[in-house]
């Protein structure tokens, strides 16, 4: 297609922020790190063009290096700027007083995960006080419609919001969408864990001002002789505590919006 006229579309690209942010989609979505050359084949840029970008980024800490010379690696820093974001911090503030008590009643350990790019994103995590329990590292990614916290969270989305995440053949989105439907109807989601025999999954969706899931409250139940409670009566305090969490965090959202 035919480029406008310059007069008629103004060029406002910045070419220094282009290629900041072609290195950190890049990085985002790299297991393991990358030096500077198959940076700059991947995002299409010489080694000269991307050298000072990564020089800036590296010495502003949103990308590190092993060692001097050595690869690549995305930092944490753009999951703290998101932390600092107002709702998010105050979804935490709020989850996290409820996941405490949680914890001690229950003595295993829970965590809190929401919706981050097509991805479940653990936002907060509390550890079991028991002597053995089951920790997921804050930060860490999971995928959203294979793990009970990602089917939980978008069991309580809107169609079209489930359609714009949902890849795949036709008859495995109406198998996902079936198994969101009983979750929806459930209330819940609770599968065995899918990386850690011996641990199920039981997941309880926060619900917003909106209705819908603003996060997921999950337990890895660890059933072992340090399992104080069955999992019936786990289940009824954990949907007890995000019921608290979405309530506390709907009623913030509105003395918000109302300016108080």
């Amino acid at each position: 297609m035919a480029r406008k006229d310059s007069a008629e579309t103004p060029d406002y690209s910045v070419p220094a922020l282009e290629k900041a942010l072609d290195i950190l989609e890049l990085l985002a979505n790299q297991k393991d790190g990358l030096n500077q050359g198959q940076i700059s084949e991947a995002v299409g840029r010489s080694i000269h063009q991307i050298y000072r970008v990564l020089q800036a980024l590296e010495a502003r800490g949103y990308v590190y290096r092993e060692r001097p010379g050595g690869l690549y690696f995305l930092s944490m820093m753009m999951f703290e700027l998101a932390h600092r974001h107002e709702p998010l911090r105050g979804l935490v503030q709020i989850a996290l007083p409820q996941m405490r008590r949680l914890s001690d009643e229950l003595q295993q350990s829970c965590n809190l995960g929401i919706h981050s790019a097509g991805r479940v994103l653990i936002l907060a995590q509390v550890e079991s006080p028991a002597p053995f329990g089951f920790r997921v590292r804050v930060g860490a990614e999971f995928p959203l419609f294979t793990t009970a916290t990602g089917r939980a969270l978008m069991a309580f989305q809107p169609e079209a919001t489930i359609d714009r995440w949902l890849d795949g053949e036709a008859n495995k989105q109406a198998e996902v969408k079936a198994a969101l439907s009983a979750i929806r109807e459930r209330g819940y989601e609770e599968q065995p864990d899918g990386l850690h025999p011996g641990i199920t999954d039981l997941a309880f969706p926060v619900i917003g001002r909106y209705a819908e899931s603003v996060a997921v409250l999950t337990v890895p139940y660890v059933a072992t002789t340090y399992s104080a409670l069955d999992q019936a009566t786990v289940r009824k305090h954990a949907a007890s505590a995000a019921r608290e969490v979405g309530t506390l965090f709907a009623s913030r959202n509105e003395d918000h919006f109302a300016g108080k």
